[in-house]
């Protein structure tokens, strides 16, 4: 593994962002490469088919990019198994994180509730990780399938969003959970009107968080992470990159990110007529 390969991040959209925001904070000098599928989203109420197919058309994109790791920053893609979506290239792949030991940690209770798109949901990932490490848990997951929509159009707040969050958070708040996990990346970017609905005395977990130190440990693990320099953003979407840069620039500083539009289908007809592409394609 060369240290100065980009670290490869991709998502259905902007949710992948906060994790971003993480690994930025985390590793300052390693160059990253984000690729959010703008144009498609959300990809949580789509068919397993359908996700698998845009998967592999970004997963080739990476490979041009000629990646050191691969962030799987969106958990409906996450429970679909990244062993699956990696068996065809040559670099790791690092799927989302459950969120389940911070939650087990902050709660006292063990009622822990997750809040996520339809199919991360139906895949029960996040129970299953949870109550492997503790089956004494209980917990109440939530499919909120409306949020990401809204948050993917720049809605983070107004009586749309906040009905929705109402509809979908009271049955959460009257089972007394303690602890809620954020288990979709667009989330986050509404952790304040959630915490208002939840109360404060309910603990919020951003997976994140442990998913920018998993990438941290599998870099220093294999004597992969960038000594020197300040690192690179270079963060492209399918779609209204401008928007995005807007949308995101009230969480982090974009000042020194590159947004930049990039149809990524006429890339993976390229990769499959051009097997030794250049790793520098994209510049």
């Amino acid at each position: 593994m060369h240290r100065d390969l980009p670290i490869g991040i991709f998502d259905s959209g902007i949710g992948g962002l906060t994790v971003y925001k993480e690994l930025r904070q985390l590793l300052p000098k390693e160059n990253i490469i984000y690729f959010g599928d703008t144009a498609r989203a959300p990809y949580g109420s789509r068919t397993k088919e359908e996700i698998c197919d845009f998967v592999d058309e970004i997963m080739q994109l990476m490979s041009l990019c000629s990646i050191k790791v691969g962030v799987v920053a969106c958990n409906t893609i996450t429970v679909l198994g990244t062993a699956m979506l990696s068996k065809n290239y040559n670099f790791e792949l690092i799927g989302n994180n459950t969120g389940a030991v911070p939650a087990l940690r902050d709660s006292k209770s063990k009622r822990i509730g997750v809040i996520a798109t339809e199919t991360t949901i139906a895949s029960g990932k996040h129970r299953a990780d949870i109550l492997a490490l503790d089956s004494r848990a209980v917990v109440f997951p939530r499919a909120c399938p409306l949020f990401a929509q809204l948050i993917e159009a720049g809605s983070l707040e107004g009586d749309e969003l906040r009905q929705a969050a109402y509809h979908y958070l009271t049955p959460l708040k009257e089972a007394n959970i303690d602890t809620l996990i954020l288990a979709c990346t667009h989330y986050p970017y509404i952790t304040l009107l959630l915490q208002e609905v939840m109360g404060e005395e309910v603990v919020i977990i951003d997976p994140a968080v442990e998913t920018a130190r998993q990438v941290q440990d599998y870099l220093a693990e294999n004597n992969g992470l960038k000594i020197n320099g300040e690192g690179s953003s270079h963060l492209y979407f399918s779609n209204r990159p401008e928007q995005v840069r807007d949308i995101t620039g009230k969480f982090f500083d974009t000042t020194k990110c590159e947004f930049r539009l990039l149809d990524i289908t006429p890339l993976a007809r390229y990769y499959a007529n051009n097997l030794s592409a250049n790793a520098s394609y994209l510049g």
